[in-house]
C-alpha cells in the first residue's frame, strides 16, 4: 500500500474534524437556535433548505435525479432520521442540556447492533458487543435515572424518552436504508433525505401551532447565526466530509466519531451555555465512551448493501 499524499492526508485530517467537532457542536447549536426559534421549524427549515442547495447543485453538476421509487426510499429514510430522529432532539432540548442529550444519543450504537441482529438476521453479537451493550445500557441508566424516577421533573423525563425515542428512529432508519434501493449517488441521496426530512418537519411544526407564534422579529443574534451554521456546516459542510470519509477512510475509524461527539458536546456545552458537568455526567461519560468504543472495536465488518434495483 501506498503511503497517502501530503493533501491526502490534510483532507482526511480536515473530514474528521470536521465530523468529530462539527457535529459535535451541532447539540449545542440546536439549544442556541430553539431558543428564540420553535423546534420544529428549526429542524425543518434547517434540512430543507440545505437539502434543496445540494439537491440544485447537483442537478447543475449534471448528476441525473434517481429514479422514483429511489427517491422515495430516499425521503422515507430521511424522515426516519434526519426528521424525526433530529426533530425530537431538538424538542428535548428546550427542557434538558445539549450535553446531556448528546450523550444519550450515544445509545444509538446499541440499537444497531440489536436492530441489526433481528432486522437484518445479522449474527449474535459476541462477548465483548454484549458486555459493551449491558454496559451502554447501564450507563444510560445511571445518566438519565434521576430524571426519570424524580416526579417533580416531568418535561425532563419526557425529554429523556424523547431523545431515546429519535435515537431509536435513527437506528431503524439507517438499518431500513441498507435493505431497500436508494439513490446511488451518495450526495444525491442526502440532498433528497434532509429535504424529506426537513419537510415533515416543517409539517409536524405547522400542525402543532409553531408557526402561529413564530415572529421573525424576535428572532435573536444567536439564534439566526447558530441556524446558518446548522445549515452551512452542520448539515453541507460535515455532511459532504462524512460522505467522502465513507468512500476513503476504513468505517471502524469513522464510526468513531459515536464516541468523540457526546465528550465534545459535553465540553461546548459547559464552556460556551454554562452546562452543568456533575460527577454522575462525568462517570456517564466514561460508561457510555467505554460502551460505544467496544461494540465499534469488535462489532464485525459492516455488510455489502444488495442491488436492490
Amino acid at each position: 500500500m501506498t503511503n497517502p499524499s501530503p493533501g491526502g492526508s490534510l483532507k482526511m485530517i480536515l473530514a474528521f474534524a470536521m465530523i468529530y467537532i462539527v457535529w459535535g457542536s451541532t447539540y449545542l447549536a440546536i439549544a442556541f437556535a430553539i431558543d428564540t426559534i420553535p423546534p420544529f421549524l428549526t429542524i425543518g427549515s434547517r434540512f430543507l433548505f440545505a437539502g434543496m442547495v445540494l439537491y440544485g447543485f447537483l442537478r447543475l453538476k449534471g448528476i441525473k435525479r434517481p429514479p422514483l421509487k429511489r427517491t422515495v426510499n430516499g425521503a422515507l429514510i430521511g424522515i426516519f432520521t434526519l426528521g424525526i430522529g433530529t426533530g425530537l432532539i431538538a424538542w428535548a432540548e428546550q427542557y434538558i442540556d445539549s450535553g446531556f442529550v448528546a450523550l444519550i444519543i450515544t445509545a444509538v450504537p446499541l440499537w444497531l447492533v440489536l436492530l441489526d441482529w433481528k432486522m437484518l438476521k445479522g449474527g449474535a453479537p459476541t462477548r465483548p458487543v454484549i458486555f459493551g451493550l449491558i454496559l451502554g445500557f447501564f450507563g444510560i441508566v445511571i445518566l438519565t435515572g434521576p430524571e426519570i424516577i424524580s416526579g417533580a421533573q416531568d418535561s425532563s423525563a419526557m425529554a429523556v424518552f424523547a431523545v431515546l425515542a429519535a435515537t431509536l428512529s435513527w437506528s431503524a432508519g439507517s438499518l431500513r436504508s441498507k435493505m431497500i434501493a436508494m439513490p446511488e449517488n451518495l450526495f444525491m441521496s442526502s440532498a433528497i433525505q434532509m429535504a424529506a426530512g426537513g419537510a415533515v418537519m416543517g409539517l409536524l411544526g405547522l400542525a402543532l401551532g409553531e408557526w402561529s407564534v413564530f415572529e421573525w422579529g424576535a428572532i435573536s443574534e444567536q439564534s439566526a447565526w447558530a441556524w446558518w451554521y446548522l445549515v452551512i456546516f452542520g448539515s453541507l459542510v460535515a455532511f459532504s466530509a462524512y460522505v467522502w470519509l465513507l468512500a476513503n477512510a476504513p468505517p471502524k475509524q469513522i464510526s468513531s466519531y459515536a464516541f468523540v461527539n457526546p465528550v465534545v458536546a459535553v465540553f461546548l456545552g459547559w464552556w460556551l451555555a454554562g452546562e452543568a458537568v456533575n460527577a454522575r455526567i462525568l462517570i456517564a461519560i466514561v460508561i457510555m465512551v467505554s460502551a460505544v468504543s467496544l461494540i465499534i472495536l469488535y462489532g464485525g465488518k459492516p455488510r455489502v448493501k444488495k442491488d436492490l434495483s
